[in-house]
């Protein structure tokens, strides 16, 4: 590596952010060079140097980017969650096995991305964000292309704002939607594409209103490997769901393709607007389920293990945080990832639906496990009994603190033992010491 020279690499993932900072990085005279991710890049790089490597062959991958002389690195694009099936280990693989379970088992998102960095970091590398590689296509305060957010946005933009704050400890999505003070759908582990296409399908329900799809990081969210972003495709699926407009997080979210996201914006009459959060909180910890202090009741014969009671704590106060918003009556969660969170008319069965084909870094393996959580028993029907089994799920918690004395129906609990699912009522405060 030469002392004194800064060099950039880019590991590219889909879609045009990765050129998009190589050129702009390259215009100001750094040297560049790109680590595409085999069957994950998918944009053409023109004159910058690319080594292809396959998700496996991680060697190949620090080797090429210790070759390229890189200082700095810069992780982006659009990724799925790697199958064992379609992995080509090399030595380095085996060699930084180790490491690699732990990062692959530290469960969500957030966690895993941060081992991520840590893993570069050994390797003697700077990770940085895609902001300080390419500072133009982060999205500044103020509008972003010739429309403007009307007055009567601004309380749904508040409300979004303060959803996704509520929820920033919990690892969840990082958008919402809501309309006239409702909010109508949380992203979960299935991205803000298909959360618009949700909200496309049930759009103009009786409401005229305008709504807006807000965006911003979560508290405590590491910018430099998960900047949220949005595109071309996000201003079609607002325009779909009969949004006025996207509201983002300034300085903390990126544009990708960004002439053509302006275009189809100014195009569609969707304002895009950046946006300072008044308050945020800072140094916000991760949830830790281990750490709270919370009892339950099993109400059939099959008991949670230890991994389900975890689960089923993150549930409960998930919900409990969405109570002041007036949605979450569902949650799935599974080894301590929410996957999805019911809000609008959604329904229980259609939460649970949606979860079902969801993944998270931490689940190797196709089997599924976790817990469907549920605010209290006028949700516990032979329906979502019936779909919480079908979906593979270990058991259901009901969130709400059981009255004494009180009970589920019998034909109920009958329903569950038959399925093989455990029913736990939640019966403790769940308090923990940094709440």
């Amino acid at each position: 590596m030469t002392s004194g020279i800064r060099r950039l690499g880019i590991l590219a993932g889909g879609g045009g952010v990765p050129r998009e900072i190589a050129d702009s990085a390259a215009s100001r005279g750094l040297p560049v060079s790109i680590v595409a991710i085999d069957g994950e890049a998918d944009a053409d790089f023109g004159p910058h140097p690319v080594t292809v490597v396959n998700w496996g062959q991680i060697g190949a991958m620090v080797r090429a980017l210790k070759t390229a002389g890189t200082t700095d690195l810069v992780i982006v694009g659009r990724v799925h969650r790697p199958e064992l099936s379609g992995l080509k280990p090399d030595l380095g693989f085996f060699r930084y096995l180790p490491k690699l379970i732990r990062i692959v088992a530290s469960g969500g998102d957030d966690s895993v991305l941060r081992r991520v960095v840590r893993f570069f970091e050994e390797q003697g590398l700077r990770v940085i964000g895609p902001g300080d590689a390419a500072p133009e296509i982060v999205v500044h305060k103020g509008p972003f292309g010739g429309e403007r957010a009307a007055p009567e946005d601004a309380a749904d933009i508040n409300k979004g704002l303060s959803v996704v704050r509520a929820l920033g400890s919990y690892d969840i999505g990082q958008s919402v939607i809501v309309r006239g003070g409702r909010v109508l759908a949380i992203e979960g582990a299935e991205g803000t594409d298909r959360m618009l296409a949700r909200a496309a399908r049930t759009a103009g329900e009786g409401s005229t209103t305008r709504g807006v799809l807000v965006k911003r990081s979560k508290p405590s969210q590491d910018l430099r490997v998960d900047m949220p972003a949005i595109g071309p495709a996000t201003i079609d699926g607002v325009r779909a769901a009969g949004l006025a407009g996207i509201a983002v997080e300034a300085e903390k979210v990126l544009v990708a393709d960004r002439a053509e996201t302006l275009q189809r914006a100014d195009a569609a009459h969707v304002f895009v607007e950046g946006v300072i959060d008044q308050e945020v909180t800072e140094n916000l910890r991760k949830f830790d389920p281990r750490s709270i202090a919370m009892g339950f009741r099993c109400l059939g014969r099959a008991n949670p293990v230890p991994h389900a009671t975890l689960d089923a704590i993150k549930a409960a106060k998930t919900i409990e945080a969405l109570a002041p918003f007036a949605v979450g009556r569902a949650v799935v969660v599974v080894r301590n990832h929410v996957l999805s969170v019911e809000a609008g008319n959604e329904g229980v069965g259609a939460t649970i639906e949606r979860a079902t084909n969801l993944r998270q870094w931490a689940s190797l393996t196709h089997r599924r496990r976790g817990v469907v959580g549920l605010r209290n028993f006028d949700d516990l029907t032979p329906g979502a009994i019936s779909d919480a089994g079908a979906a593979g799920y270990a058991g259901i918690v009901i969130a709400d603190v059981a009255p004494q004395g009180a009970g589920g129906s019998r034909e109920l609990i009958e329903a569950a033992d038959k399925t093989g699912i455990f029913i736990v009522q939640r019966i403790g405060a769940g308090g923990s010491a940094h709440e």
